[in-house]
């Protein structure tokens, strides 16, 4: 396919991820984000004949890709759904623990460089955004029919971005006056007007792509449900591996796993009637692309690595 040759992915902490989440050979591994199957292809490597691995994804480019693999390879499978379901799709196949999730979060290469995807302000392309194109709303469709403050929330919430105000009273404004968004340079020119100082060696439109992105995908939510499915589903020692691109996505895997790595005491109740809830997770680290992979790799530069391990002490009953 043509997204295989002409927009190559390189996987970012490949062997750091790979090394974290797999812990025995013949285990059960979940692959949440297959993008080009870099992660996937290297899992499957790692493990026995008895080993399996499932992949999900919610781009149907990505799971063709993932399909050419599962056609050689009987231990794995993908599936076209989120990795926030991914509890549900196990369910249906019988299986109720893993031995390992992997999450390399964010948009990968193949769906910033091409140009149809929109997800980028170096094409002028429709601005869709959308990592599943067979639904949901694009992003020209949130602009055309959100009120101003929805937008400034989105903006300032998803992108951290100062000037979300002057940005979205432009692009309400250009609405109203019968000019409403449809392409990426439409928006990133009004961007441009509406910001005015920019960061060193970042095009003004950056953290706004990033926020309408996030919004239109649902990113932060699909990962809170994700972090709890993985959560429920490993067995004792399992481990959990998580590759985040941004501030906002990295706060929330470090904010679950500290909050899963300590007891909880119900300050309400006598501790003779209400033990501490034990942990469920003990944080094992948190890694950084190196010099070298940076230097080849420039994408790789704001990735972040955490690895949490499933405890051994399981919860009583209630």
């Amino acid at each position: 396919m043509a997204e295989d040759t002409d927009w190559q992915h390189r996987t970012v902490l490949l062997s750091e991820a790979i090394d974290a989440v797999v812990h025995r050979a013949d285990g059960v591994y979940v692959d949440g984000t297959y993008g080009r199957g870099g992660h996937s292809r290297a899992l499957l490597a790692r493990l026995a004949p008895t080993g399996r691995l499932l992949a999900f994804d919610k781009d149907l480019e990505a799971v063709a890709a993932g399909q050419v693999l599962a056609a050689t390879d009987g231990r794995f499978a993908i599936l076209h759904d989120s990795f926030a379901d991914m509890a549900e799709a196990l369910a249906a196949r019988g299986l109720s623990r893993v031995d390992g999730v992997l999450l390399d979060l964010g948009v990968s290469s193949p769906q910033i460089d091409n140009p149809e995807r929109g997800f980028s302000f170096r094409f002028d392309a429709p601005l869709d955004m959308r990592m599943d194109t067979s639904c949901g709303e694009t992003a020209a469709d949130f602009l055309a029919r959100a009120s101003e403050r929805q937008i400034v929330e989105v903006i300032r919430d998803y992108g951290e971005e100062r000037f979300a105000v002057p940005i979205a009273k432009a692009i309400v404004a250009g609405r109203e006056g019968g000019a409403a968004l449809r392409t990426t340079f439409e928006l990133s020119q009004i961007v441009a007007r509406s910001v005015k100082t920019r960061e060193p060696g970042q095009n003004p439109a950056t953290r706004t792509f990033q926020a309408l992105r996030i919004h239109v995908n649902a990113e932060l939510e699909a990962l809170e449900r994700g972090l709890s499915a993985a959560l429920g589903l490993l067995t004792p020692g399992g481990r959990l591996a998580v590759i985040s691109f941004h501030s906002l996505e990295d706060r929330i895997v470090k904010t679950f796993i500290a909050r899963e790595s300590r007891e909880q005491v119900d300050p309400r109740a006598p501790s003779l009637y209400a033990p501490p809830k034990v942990m469920k997770l003990v944080a094992l680290g948190r890694i950084k692309a190196s010099e070298g992979e940076v230097r080849a790799n420039p994408r790789a530069r704001s990735a972040t690595l955490r690895v949490a391990e499933r405890s051994a002490v399981q919860d009583g009953p209630a």
